[in-house]
């Protein structure tokens, strides 16, 4: 019984097998195929009577075995052949991506002799050039007559584009892509890189596949052919595009900025002529006519902005060099004074944590641990809640300014090109920072004018006393015993109300609010700025502008953050910006003059209050975990930032 049930399971399963065995081609030899392919002058007519002319039929078959595909059997393309000689109608198409996209290191087809010269690309760029192909503007074969593989290729003699052979060889690439292209063929043959190209001795010149790349041809009004044609074009002019890729045109036409200049905007794309020609759009008898194509109201002044213009060359842009070596010496010797000063009082505050032995049947080995944090229940108010908002409006607006900035700043980081499209695209973007920067100077200077109205109101207030955050005497004598405790040579300084490393945050917010701010502005409104200042001041707005907010981000989101709350003393984190207050056993610890000096004078009791509810406790840490983390997210894109592209 068991056989008879089997037995209708091993027929269709015979069936299915013999079924897709014939869906694949037979393996003919080769030499049955170049028995009539193989014979010099074998064509077909085409159209009525052969009135459209014959069809080559021919395979060189030395020229082909000396190819990329030289090993391989005429069906392992042909795979539609039952017979021969084959139907008189033709093959179908062969279809060379199914082959390519799956080949792998150890692939038998990818191991074949390829040329003999240059050994053919690895299969793993053979893959990913296919998958460019198939989703770039010739990958779509519902278009008619749209390019396949073979158009650029060949059918049967693929050489790797390095072989003088290769029909897809760089230099051959004008006459390939002109026999579709025939526009742009002609207007490429009269710019100065057709004409280069018949004078090789004075050097190379660019092709349509240096600057459309081979497999990624994208409608050139798009986004991806943009940056495809702006990095080709970096392959000879590095230096150009390195100050394009830093200025306000190439960071957001990167971004897909649509009122963003592109190379082509300013340069032409295909009559391309040399600066110093007549004809050329950025010679400087066109430069007006060619900005005012964007900017309508540009004029002498403002045609003096360095579209190009980088720190690093002294002999084009000294202005530029200067502000770019100034400003980075600026950055280098805050930052390590301040890291260094970080790493000391970590180490310092380590140190000084008292040692317990633990002891287990082996042995016994000393651990450091924290100690304990007093709690009197007894809360002194440090913030009051007006403050407490402009420190949330701060912190909120300068971490969107950094979101906001740093993608524009770093556009072709992988984070950047993921992160506009989900903030907006450029424009909105732009908008979205502007309004970020209005929030953030309102809260500063908006916090100054409170304090000096407070200052004036009242009579006793001393300049440089201990309620003043103008540096004093008292700050550089802490600081020097705040050093002399890092070493082990005396006792942390006993501190009063402001600290000098507070004062020294404080300063710099108003120091990076007053550089940024009006390098900002004037970003913000070069169009009517552009009038009347020199163009170049846009290029020392552009590098102040990033600089500055550069050693901004390394210097709260590390620094500030240590200081007040990843330092053990403090860690994980100070919840006193959202409660306001401290227990006053961290008052006296943390501000031992402050709290001597209160009480003394009587005063400490009006400074006392109720400690904030579990609840709002709870609100505080969520609030304070969210900011620390937002932070600290942005400063590893910022460093990540500077690592893929630097500082201008």
């Amino acid at each position: 019984m068991r056989t008879f049930k089997i037995l209708p399971l091993l027929i269709t399963a015979v069936t299915l097998l013999s079924s897709i065995h014939s869906l694949q081609a037979k393996p003919f030899p080769d030499a049955e195929c170049t028995e009539c392919h193989g014979e010099r002058g074998f064509s077909v007519p085409q159209g009525q009577h052969g009135s459209l002319g014959k069809k080559e039929l021919f395979i060189d078959t030395d020229t082909f075995k000396d190819s990329v595909h030289g090993n391989s059997f005429c069906t392992d393309c042909h795979n539609d052949i039952e017979e021969v000689p084959h139907r008189k109608k033709g093959l179908s198409t062969v279809d060379c991506t199914s082959c390519h996209e799956k080949l792998t290191e150890n692939d038998s087809v990818a191991n074949k002799k390829r040329n003999s010269l240059f050994g053919g690309p690895p299969p793993r760029r053979v893959v990913t050039y296919t998958q460019e192909y198939k989703v770039s503007a010739h990958g779509d074969q519902g278009i008619k007559n749209n390019a396949k593989c073979s158009t650029c290729h060949t059918a049967h003699y693929v050489f790797p584009s390095e072989d003088k052979r290769a029909n897809t060889n760089r230099l051959k690439s004008p006459e390939v892509c002109g026999s579709c292209h025939k526009k742009a063929l002609k207007e490429y043959r009269q710019s100065m890189h057709g004409a280069a190209l018949k004078t090789p001795w004075k050097g190379d010149s660019a092709t349509c596949s240096d600057c459309h790349s081979s497999h990624k041809i994208g409608d050139v009004k798009k986004l991806p052919a943009h940056r495809v044609i702006t990095e080709g074009c970096g392959e000879c002019h590095q230096a150009e595009l390195d100050g394009y890729m830093a200025s306000p045109h190439g960071q957001l036409a990167w971004h897909g900025g649509n009122e963003a200049p592109k190379c082509v905007d300013c340069h032409d794309s295909h009559t391309i002529t040399h600066a110093k020609n007549n004809a050329s759009p950025v010679n400087k008898k066109n430069l007006i006519k060619t900005c005012q194509k964007c900017h309508e109201k540009a004029n002498e002044n403002f045609v003096l902005y360095h579209p190009h213009g980088t720190t690093r060359n002294w002999d084009k842009y000294p202005e530029l060099w200067i502000l770019g070596k100034g400003m980075g010496a600026l950055v280098i010797i805050v930052l390590i004074f301040f890291y260094m000063h970080s790493v000391l009082w970590f180490w310092r505050e380590k140190k000084e944590r008292p040692v317990i032995y633990q002891h287990s049947e082996s042995r016994s080995y000393p651990v450091r641990v924290k100690p304990e944090k007093k709690h009197s229940g007894i809360y002194f108010q440090r913030f009051p809640w007006y403050w407490r908002v402009n420190h949330w409006m701060l912190a909120l607006s300068l971490m969107f300014l950094v979101l906001t900035g740093m993608v524009v700043m770093y556009p072709s980081t992988s984070w950047a090109m993921v992160l506009v499209p989900i903030l907006g695209g450029s424009e909105t973007l732009n908008v979205l920072h502007h309004w970020a920067g209005i929030i953030f100077l309102l809260a500063i200077f908006g916090h100054g004018a409170v304090v000096l109205v407070n200052i004036f109101r009242n009579k006793d207030f001393e300049w440089f006393g201990p309620n003043s955050l103008l540096p004093r005497k008292k700050d550089w004598e802490d600081m020097k015993g705040q050093f002399r405790w890092y070493f082990g040579q005396g006792k942390q300084p006993r501190f009063d109300r402001w600290i000098y490393w507070e004062k020294f945050d404080y300063w710099a917010v108003y120091w990076g609010a007053f550089v940024i701010g009006s390098s900002g502005m004037l970003l913000w409104f070069y169009e009517d700025v552009g009038q009347y200042l020199p163009g170049w001041i846009f290029n020392l707005a552009t590098v102040a502008h990033g600089l500055e907010a550069f050693l901004a981000v390394l210097t709260l989101f590390v620094v500030h953050f240590f200081n007040n709350h990843f330092r053990p003393a403090k860690f994980p984190l100070d919840t006193v910006m959202f409660t306001g207050v401290w227990d006053l056993e961290e008052l006296k610890e943390e501000r031992p003059e402050e709290y001597e000096r209160l009480k003394e004078s009587g005063e400490l009791e009006k400074h006392l209050v109720e400690g904030p509810s579990k609840q709002w406790n709870i609100v505080s840490h969520i609030l304070g975990f969210t900011l620390l983390g937002t932070g600290l997210i942005l400063l590893v894109l910022v460093v990540d930032g500077f690592f893929t592209r630097g500082l201008f």
